[in-house]
């Protein structure tokens, strides 16, 4: 940042991360330090603190009633990507509540506290599938969203509801929906995917035809700081992607690629993949295989200039070396 001749150096401005010892959180913090930000760093469960914070809070927990102190003291920006995430094969009817009381009510709780502290801008990490599960999420708007699952649902209802506290406290929103995020670190289908691959399983993806977007975790974190200060981002909600959509056996082929492996794809008709899937109780693992959901997310790019500074292909590589190297 530019100090005046003589000067002390100004102050970076400070920036609170919750769940900062995250996958996203973790890039994140790094990303803010790269470009002068200092930051607060607050999570909750057990971990450590990323390495480029400038103050660490460890919360016990993020709910509707929690009282958060001093933890916006001297922050600027709340970046909010702390949620209850989704989790498979879960009872949606009887995780709703819980997933309410953090994503919604913490979340809520969270911004009202900030904007009486004096927090200039709220940044919250919501998921592009408020929009629906499957298809070109890009065509809808949020009088068509459709989120399924405790999840998508909570983050919606958080949505609306951070809205309506901008408007009566004129704390600055901006909401982002990034679709699957992958990158170093990365857990759940992604890693299992790249198992099968380097293990040579034979995959009876061969016969799906869909098309998906994703984001590097490294690109989904220079968007928000993208967000951090761009006038024209106040208000705004964005789909965030890499910008090129992978049908799941393109992926593979890429991921077998860079791990020197052979895609061993097995054409295996849809419906007969459907049937064994739902027979396995793995219906919606399988929907996340096979089925589509895409958008066109050039909004950001018209309006913040923003475009991804990773490509796709250098992102898997990057993955890919990360699995390699894991202990």
């Amino acid at each position: 940042m530019a100090t005046r001749a003589g000067a002390d150096p100004a102050p970076a401005p400070m920036i609170l991360v919750t769940g900062a010892n995250g996958f996203v959180g973790r890039v994140l913090c790094r990303r803010l330090a790269d470009a002068d930000f200092s930051v607060t760093a607050a999570w909750r469960g057990n971990g450590s603190p990323p390495e480029a914070a400038a103050r660490v809070i460890q919360l016990s927990s993020i709910g509707p009633q929690d009282d958060f102190g001093t933890i916006f003291d001297g922050c600027r920006v709340v970046v909010h990507l702390a949620a209850r995430v989704h989790v498979m094969r879960e009872s949606d009817t009887l995780e709703l509540e819980t997933y309410r009381r953090i994503n919604l009510g913490g979340s809520l709780n969270l911004a009202r506290q900030a904007a009486a502290a004096g927090v200039r801008r709220f940044i919250f990490l919501s998921t592009a599938k408020v929009l629906g599960e499957e298809g070109d999420l890009g065509i809808r708007g949020d009088e068509q969203a459709c989120p399924e699952g405790p999840y998508s649902v909570t983050k919606f209802e958080a949505e609306q509801g951070l809205r309506g506290i901008s408007a009566q406290t004129g704390m600055e929103l901006v909401v982002l929906r990034p679709p699957l995020v992958y990158g170093p670190g990365v857990r759940a289908n992604f890693l299992r995917l790249l198992r099968a691959i380097d293990r040579g399983w034979p995959l009876p993806l061969g016969a799906v035809r869909n098309r998906r977007s994703m984001i590097y975790v490294g690109n989904l974190a220079d968007a928000i700081v993208r967000c951090i200060d761009h006038a024209a981002a106040n208000g705004k909600t964005y789909l965030v992607s890499d910008g090129e959509d992978l049908s799941s056996p393109e992926l593979v082929r890429r991921l077998a690629r860079e791990l020197g492996r052979r895609p061993r794809l097995v054409p295996v008709p849809l419906s007969l993949l459907r049937l064994a899937a739902a027979i396995a109780g793995r219906g919606k693992e399988l929907d996340r295989l096979a089925g589509s959901l895409y958008f066109d997310a050039s909004a950001i790019a018209a309006e913040l200039g923003w475009s991804p500074p990773v490509t796709l292909d250098d992102a898997l590589a990057e993955t890919v070396r990360w699995y390699r190297g894991r202990p």
